[in-house]
């Protein structure tokens, strides 16, 4: 169960604080994949780094008794003079997992190529991306945190990744924050919104994404309902 409980963030400006994140509050047991949806500048990869433990509140508390992935769009805790081979050897000392095997199953992921032998200060933020996600598949975390994974890659490759999370990992927890409002509606079980700091959660999408819409002022283009609508 991971417990988040009265949770506050706020950054320091010229200007004075800027409350990102204020009072948030939910459970999420094993099993369960929380959906979140925010315009831009939300909080929402804010309260992600907070939950994965890269970033600490300013407070309320986060209390888990699950094992936690990084996100999975993220690689701020990659050592970029590495390669990402010595990377993949320095997480797999850490969890004590078999370094061969995770290179060949990395090697066969990710499709960096030659890349892989590269340090990760000349990768792309896609091939970033691509290793992390990839590295987090050989750790097997009970809570799996997904930041837009899916604007990484191409068709084939969100194949893939959807295939090792929601097919081979499908009784994980999950809390998947992304733009693609059809994403999150077929891969989680609940909902939430995050606007100016809240949190309000919903067991039916349909009422989650009217209230976002209505939040964001989101009106209907020309030709409607033929043209799907984009979040912002």
């Amino acid at each position: 169960m991971i417990s988040v409980s009265d949770l506050r963030k706020v950054y320091p400006t010229r200007t004075g604080g800027k409350v990102v994140l204020d009072g948030i509050n939910f459970n999420l047991g094993m099993g369960e994949r929380l959906g979140i949806l925010g315009r831009n500048g939300a909080g929402k990869s804010t309260l992600v780094r907070l939950i994965s433990g890269a970033e600490r509140p300013t407070s309320g508390r986060i209390d888990s008794s699950m094992s936690i992935s990084w996100p999975l769009a993220f690689g701020g805790g990659f050592q970029y003079n590495l390669t990402g081979t010595d990377n993949i050897r320095f997480i797999s000392r850490i969890y004590q997992q078999d370094f061969e095997r995770n290179l060949a199953y990395v090697e066969d992921f990710a499709e960096l190529g030659p890349y892989l032998r590269e340090p990760l200060r000349s990768y792309s933020s896609g091939m970033k991306a691509r290793l992390a996600f990839a590295i987090s598949m050989i750790i097997e975390f009970d809570c799996f945190l997904i930041d837009e994974i899916a604007s990484v890659g191409d068709a084939r490759f969100h194949d893939k990744c959807n295939h090792e999370l929601f097919e081979r990992r499908g009784n994980r927890a999950m809390i998947i924050i992304s733009h693609d409002a059809a994403y999150v509606r077929d891969h989680c079980t609940r909902w939430g919104v995050l606007h100016d700091g809240k949190l309000k959660q919903y067991d039916d999408f349909e009422l989650a994404y009217a209230d976002f819409k209505e939040l964001i002022g989101w009106r209907p283009p020309p030709g409607w309902p033929f043209v799907e609508p984009v979040i912002a």
